[in-house]
């Protein structure tokens, strides 16, 4: 046991350079194919996984990590987070926290979301908006210049909308405060401008809202975008619930529809026809009655018990659904809020029982968690498989995901572009 913990110490604060790190995975999870394989070797080397495979030779000097009683896979993945962004139910709407949270504050939250998550085997996140001025941005540069650990993160920047961003109606006194971090754009020019404004400060893929006022995008207007942002080899991601404004959103072309809650049968069949993914954010009822009533939620009369049942009931239904259509999906949790002894990933996993109920089997969710947002964030060539010229993000549990995915919520080994940053005690 001592000799197991100097290993593990001696791989979490050793510099990175020349070092060979081999790893014995007694179960070794392929969530592409859903299937394990046993007594495998994985070689790190500079960040990277150098190779991997049962005869693989462990080369003098290594260090060995013995992770031969583990089920060990690739690092988790969230489409649509906002790790700057944190809700205090009860204590105000969520227009007042630009008046309580400088950018300043918001990415000092998002340093503590984004440890947190990671320790949960959280390894790669796309964050969609509400990050203040570009505080996102800042977070990301910090972890990837090696200040902190954290999750490798994709940021939007300022979600782009119709005037007066995400928010209801509010005094003319009080001005444009949403710009804060929305930006009004309600032409084809203005669109074009946000989006280059957008990928001018850092942004890694375009966020639009779609249909939150009764002036919604039309499919000129969305196509607009992502001929713009594709031009740039960004991707596109509209939030949007359904109705004609969801049709527009498929017909115009974007990467992604977040949220979709009320997506028909038509709607879901083009999606799949034109490979559009589904990032349902498919809350808990629970989770939606926490939220504040200018929150999802809202959109079906608040945030009561009875709402909050009736919204997730159809969110369910069209995750079952998009499933059984063939839908591509990524998942994506869009958790805004703390709880009482429960992490900011502890809500995210809380998902996996909305998958579950849905009918969706552990092996298409791990599928979703890992291979198809590799594909939806462009990362697939460096990240989202244990395979040789990757990226080592890697996770471990003692027991099998394929069969249980509660599984993931005893996550006990982490690592992070070959720097292991959580190990078995």
């Amino acid at each position: 046991m001592r000799r197991r913990f100097l290993a593990l110490w001696f791989v979490c604060c050793t510099p990175l350079v020349a070092q060979t790190i081999a790893i014995r995975a007694g179960n070794l999870v392929d969530p592409a194919n859903g299937t394990a394989a046993k007594d495998q070797i994985i070689l790190v080397e500079g960040g990277k996984i150098k190779s991997v495979g049962p005869g693989v030779v462990i080369p003098q000097g290594a260090t060995v990590v013995d992770l031969s009683n583990e089920w060990v896979m690739p690092g988790l993945m969230d489409a649509h987070t906002h790790v700057t962004l944190t809700e205090i139910p009860g204590k105000a709407t969520f227009e007042a926290i630009y008046l309580q949270q400088s950018t300043a504050s918001r990415a000092l939250w998002g340093l503590r979301t984004a440890q947190i998550i990671l320790a949960a085997g959280f390894t790669t996140v796309r964050d969609v908006g509400n990050e203040a001025n570009y505080a996102c941005h800042d977070l990301r540069n910090a972890i990837h210049d090696g200040w902190f650990d954290g999750p490798t993160i994709q940021c939007a920047g300022k979600i782009i909308a119709p005037f007066g961003g995400q928010s209801g109606r509010f005094s003319i006194e009080q001005g444009p405060f949403w710009r804060f971090e929305y930006i009004d754009a309600d032409t084809p020019e203005e669109i074009i401008k946000a989006v280059r404004e957008n990928i001018y400060y850092g942004s890694d893929v375009i966020k639009l809202a779609a249909d939150n006022s009764p002036y919604n995008y039309s499919e000129d207007d969305i196509r607009v975008a992502v001929q713009e942002a594709h031009r740039a080899g960004r991707a596109v991601a509209v939030h949007v619930y359904g109705g004609a404004a969801a049709d527009n959103v498929i017909r115009g072309g974007a990467d992604s529809v977040e949220h979709g809650y009320f997506l028909t049968d038509t709607q879901l069949q083009l999606m799949k026809e034109k490979g559009t993914f589904l990032v349902g954010t498919d809350h808990p009822a629970a989770q939606i009655e926490a939220l504040s009533p200018s929150e999802d939620a809202g959109h079906i009369g608040g945030s009561s018990h009875a709402n909050a049942v009736e919204l997730a009931r159809k969110i369910t239904d069209r995750l079952r659904r998009a499933h059984n259509i063939g839908v591509k999906m990524a998942f994506g949790s869009d958790t805004v809020t703390d709880a009482p002894n429960r992490t900011r990933a502890d809500l995210m996993l809380d998902y996996m029982a909305v998958w579950r109920e849905a009918g969706v089997p552990p092996a298409e969710i791990l599928k979703c968690m890992t291979t198809n947002p590799a594909e939806l964030l462009r990362i697939s060539k460096q990240r989202g498989a244990i395979a040789e010229g990757l990226a080592a993000d890697i996770i471990a549990m003692p027991a099998n995901p394929l069969g249980d995915i509660e599984s993931l919520r005893k996550v006990n080994f982490v690592m992070k572009d070959g720097k292991v940053v959580r190990a078995p005690k």
